[in-house]
Order: structure tokens, then C-alpha cells, then sequence
């Protein structure tokens, strides 16, 4: 990353310093004008010191344009002459300009990483915070249940065990997957993880989380609409798989008065869409805004669910980002909402 940075530093230099010598060139051939030169030279210090990190590359195209304008376009040309005092005083200006913008531009970029990283800090603690409270109602459901059964194991009926150990499994197998979700958003936010993408066929994709969905929940039907076209996506498809079971299991959670699910895919403009709607009661308004942080809208959310963090979202939006594409949710005008996520293929793709 360091010689990446470094990298880009000195070309931008090299390219704003040329680009700025190239057109004192025209002015003074085309022109014939030589008083302006210098402010063109000083314009390319300011952008040299603006767009590069520290101080030293603003220094560096100083030193540079001083010895362009007094090499090329000062008399005696093509040799230098430090003696006019003209000279000195460009050297001077052009050097305070590095430094005082490289001291701005440096504050600014401190100040927008502060921020964001103090953002960040507050996002993940009202997060831990609601999935600490969302964990605890399971925990306390699987608790109870299998101490119910182990203290009265001999007066529970057949029917009456089963119905606990349903419980347990229920709560248990949800808590697996907040902690799956857990991980991979962790995994993706720390910024150290490339992802593993490899071109993937839409029509496997969707047929494999198709098939774990209706395994859960064979009682909800969900409608399919997919190109005609072979289309080949590059992803992770098992993150990508998370992200469309997430939403699908939100709309479980929270869609209440839902009888259907409507999972459709097109391509356009190279992009990928995925659209998966439902016809339920949709989302609070309160909740909109922030969806895929992990976090409600309004401190009156209901809280007596354990199911109420949205941790599956904020994987979904963290997942979505790490592709390169996008991932919205609305509310349909007839009832019910829309979450929509695109992905980038080739033209080639498509055939």
C-alpha cells in the first residue's frame, strides 16, 4: 500500500509538473507572453501540493518549475542565473505555496479520517449493543428449554420434549447464522481480506440458495424471474449467497401479512441486478434510512424479538461494497418492500 502511494504521488507530480511546462510553452510561443508563465507554475505547485500526501512532493515541484522558468524562459535561457532577484522571490512564492497548501490540504484529510473513524467507532458500538441485546433472548429461550427438560425429563411428554428441543434448535441455528454474519462483516470491514471472485453462472447461484431457503421454509413460495440470456457473474458466490438468503430470511422476520416473495434478475448496462420484493406491511419510515447499519431508526423500535438487530442487512451492504456494486431498499407503492443489489459483469458475459 506504502509503494502504491508513493508511486502515485510521483507520477501525479511528474504529470502536473510536465502538464504545467508544457503550457508555458504554448503561452510564450503561442502568445508570446512571459508574465504569465510563472502563475502557471505556481497553479501547478498549489495542484501538486493538493493531490499528493505530505509536504515533500509539493517542495519537489517547486524546486522543479524554479528551475523550468529560469532555465527556459528567463534571459539568459537555457542556463540558469540565480542572481536576479526576481528569481529568488518566485523561488520563495512557490515554495510558501507548497507548504501552506500541504499544511490545509494535510488538516483537512486528518480531520475527514477522524471523522469517519469516530463514525465507525459509534456504528460498531450501537451495533454490539443491539446484537448483545438480540443474543440474549435466545441464549435465555435455549437455557431455559433444555434446563426444562433436564429437570423434568420423566413427567414431559414425547410431545412436550419435542416441542423444547424444536425451540432449541430454532434459537440455536439463528444464532449461528448472526454469528456467520458476525464474521464475514468483520472479515470484510478490517480491509485486509481480497475477495475471492470467480465467475459464477446466475441460474447455479439462485438455484443453490433457492434450494436452502425452500429447505427451511417450504411454506413461503418464492416466484422466479431470470434472463433467458447464459449469464456469467465474477463474485464470491458463497458471500453472495449470504447476501440474497439475508434478505430473504428479513422478509421472513419482518414482513408481516407477506404470502409471497417475488426473486427477480435482469442485466443491464453490464450490471447484474438482483430485486427481491415481497407483498408484506414494508418498512417503518424510521427504519429506512438507516437499514444496513445494523441499526433502528427510532430509539421506539420494538426490542422483545431476537430478532431485531438487522445484523443480516449491514452483512448484506458490506458485502455488496466489497463487490464494487450497489444496494438500495424502498417500500412498493401497493405494500410491501424492495431490496435491490447490482453487481459488474462483462459484455462478454452475456450471450
Amino acid at each position: 500500500m506504502v509503494k502504491k502511494t508513493t508511486l502515485k504521488n510521483i507520477v501525479l507530480t511528474f504529470l502536473i509538473t510536465s502538464t504545467a511546462f508544457l503550457t508555458s510553452l504554448g503561452i510564450y510561443f503561442v502568445l508570446d507572453n512571459r508574465t504569465l508563465i510563472p502563475s502557471v507554475f505556481v497553479l501547478g505547485v498549489f495542484l501538486v501540493s493538493s493531490f499528493t500526501e505530505g509536504y515533500i512532493y509539493g517542495i519537489i515541484a517547486s524546486v522543479v518549475s524554479v528551475l523550468a522558468v529560469n532555465f527556459a524562459f528567463d534571459f539568459p535561457y537555457f542556463s540558469f542565473c540565480f542572481t536576479a532577484t526576481e528569481n529568488i522571490v518566485s523561488a520563495v512564492i512557490m515554495i510558501v505555496v507548497a507548504l501552506v497548501t500541504g499544511v490545509l490540504t494535510t488538516g483537512l484529510r486528518d480531520r475527514a479520517f477522524i471523522k469517519a473513524e469516530s463514525e465507525k467507532e459509534s456504528m460498531r458500538a450501537n451495533l454490539l449493543r443491539a446484537v448483545s441485546h438480540d443474543m440474549r433472548t435466545p441464549l435465555t429461550t435455549i437455557y431455559g428449554s433444555s434446563s426444562t427438560i433436564i429437570d423434568n425429563y420423566d413427567s414431559l411428554s414425547d410431545e412436550q420434549k419435542i416441542r423444547l428441543l424444536c425451540g432449541i434448535k430454532e434459537d440455536s441455528e439463528w444464532l449461528t447464522g448472526m454469528v456467520e454474519n458476525l464474521l464475514s462483516v468483520t472479515r470484510l470491514d478490517s480491509g485486509n481480506v481480497e475477495l475471492n471472485k470467480t465467475p459464477i453462472v446466475l441460474d447455479e447461484l439462485v438455484d443453490a440458495v433457492l434450494r436452502k431457503f425452500s429447505g427451511n421454509f417450504p411454506q413461503i413460495p418464492v416466484k422466479l424471474e431470470m434472463p433467458d440470456d447464459f449469464v456469467i457473474v465474477p463474485m464470491d458466490p458463497l458471500l453472495i449467497q449470504q447476501v440474497i438468503f439475508n434478505i430473504l430470511n428479513n422478509a421472513i422476520n419482518h414482513a408481516q401479512g407477506m404470502t409471497e416473495i417475488l426473486f427477480k434478475v435482469w442485466v443491464e448496462e453490464k450490471k447484474a441486478v438482483f430485486e427481491i420484493s415481497d407483498n408484506g406491511c414494508g418498512i417503518a419510515p424510521e427504519r429506512l434510512k438507516g437499514i444496513f447499519t445494523g441499526i433502528h431508526g427510532s430509539s421506539t423500535a420494538p426490542t422483545d424479538t431476537k430478532r431485531n438487530s438487522g445484523i443480516g442487512l449491514s452483512v448484506c451492504a458490506t458485502i455488496i461494497k466489497a463487490h464494487g456494486g450497489e444496494i438500495t431498499a424502498k417500500n412498493k407503492r401497493g405494500g410491501g418492500a424492495v431490496f435491490r443489489f447490482t453487481l459488474d459483469i462483462e459484455e462478454a458475459d452475456c450471450l
